[in-house]
């Protein structure tokens, strides 16, 4: 039916050059020959650290821990910690349960209300959402951190999105904590910020005797982040023009998918931050991709993030202003 392919707005993966002064980071680093770090070069680890201080407002002290981008982190950190009980949100990456399911640990989506969760010993909170672009502000962070200190659990907030803050300004769990971040983690990726996806560069800080275990283990699990991509992660995080750049043609992407997803009478509820429009026109999820689908254009069904998304779809901004443009035109 049409003669330019597929748009496919489904999988959220990068399309946007890497900055060249990461590149260049990457390439004068690689005469590597020795076995990396597990925990980061002490430029890494400082850099992490000074950044977290400086963009997420952290205080106290923390430690922090490079890790292979972040989803290798969400599926095994219940496995690390050796978790029994995971609490995940209800429309969800489908990663949490999954890294219940390898840990043998129970999986369970729960909503926004703390005083209702069943006790557990791990709770994932993700903020800005994958897939709705949810927000959590500052009291319903605190209300889910002094849940998890009541019960003993860890709190692993994945804050991947931190950067892509529209409607309503992101803010991280280190900020929340304030000087106490026992029991705290925080999750941060390089994938989207700086269009570092290939890479696989992330990092986890927080409470330093959880990143002290994380650290044992992984060094014996040969979980270490290439020596190269270290040299590079310590640019992305340093120079911060390259995220502006990346914010501004997020930014252009969004306000024409949107404004022609409403004109076609598709709601977008949530997406005030983040890469994605979660779009509903009251009907099931599997009808609005057959609509897409009959246009050309892929998306993702709500469903595929749990029960609750059933009536919504997943639109991706991560895609090249061509394929943007071309799928405004066909809608």
């Amino acid at each position: 039916m049409y003669r330019d392919g597929i748009v496919d707005l489904s999988v959220g993966t990068p399309v946007d050059p890497v900055p060249e002064s990461i590149q260049k980071a990457l390439g004068l680093a690689s005469n590597s020959p020795g076995y990396p770090l597990t925990g980061g070069t002490e430029e890494l680890r400082s850099t992490i650290s000074n950044w977290c201080r400086t963009r997420l407002s952290a205080r106290g002290e923390f430690e922090v821990l490079p890790t292979i981008g972040s989803k290798e982190l969400v599926a095994w950190l219940p496995t690390l910690l050796g978790s029994r009980r995971v609490l995940f949100p209800e429309i969800a990456y489908p990663t949490y349960s999954v890294g219940a399911l390898i840990a043998g640990a129970e999986g369970t989506p729960v909503g926004d209300d703390p005083s209702v969760w069943p006790s557990a010993d791990l709770v994932w909170l993700n903020s800005p959402s994958n897939p709705t672009g949810r927000v959590l502000d500052a009291a319903q962070m605190l209300a889910a951190l002094e849940w998890a200190r009541q019960n003993n659990a860890v709190i692993a907030s994945d804050e991947c999105y931190y950067e892509f803050g529209w409607d309503a300004e992101p803010v991280s769990i280190m900020e929340v904590a304030g000087v106490d971040l026992s029991n705290v983690l925080a999750i941060h990726s390089m994938s989207k910020r700086s269009n570092l996806a290939g890479y696989r560069a992330a990092f986890v800080a927080g409470d330093a005797s959880i990143v002290q275990r994380l650290l044992e283990i992984r060094k014996h699990a040969g979980m270490i982040m290439p020596a190269p991509v270290q040299a590079a992660m310590v640019t992305a995080l340093t120079e911060s023009d390259h995220v502006l750049v990346q914010r501004e043609r997020y930014l252009r992407r969004r306000e024409l998918l949107r404004e022609a997803l409403t004109r076609v009478g598709f709601t977008i509820e949530h997406s005030e931050a983040g890469l994605y429009l979660w779009a509903t026109r009251g009907e099931g999820d599997l009808v609005s991709v057959d609509w897409f689908a009959e246009r050309g254009i892929l998306v993702v069904p709500g469903s595929f993030y749990g029960a609750a998304g059933s009536q919504h779809v997943r639109i991706t901004l991560t895609a090249t202003d061509e394929r943007i443009a071309a799928a405004v035109s066909r809608l």
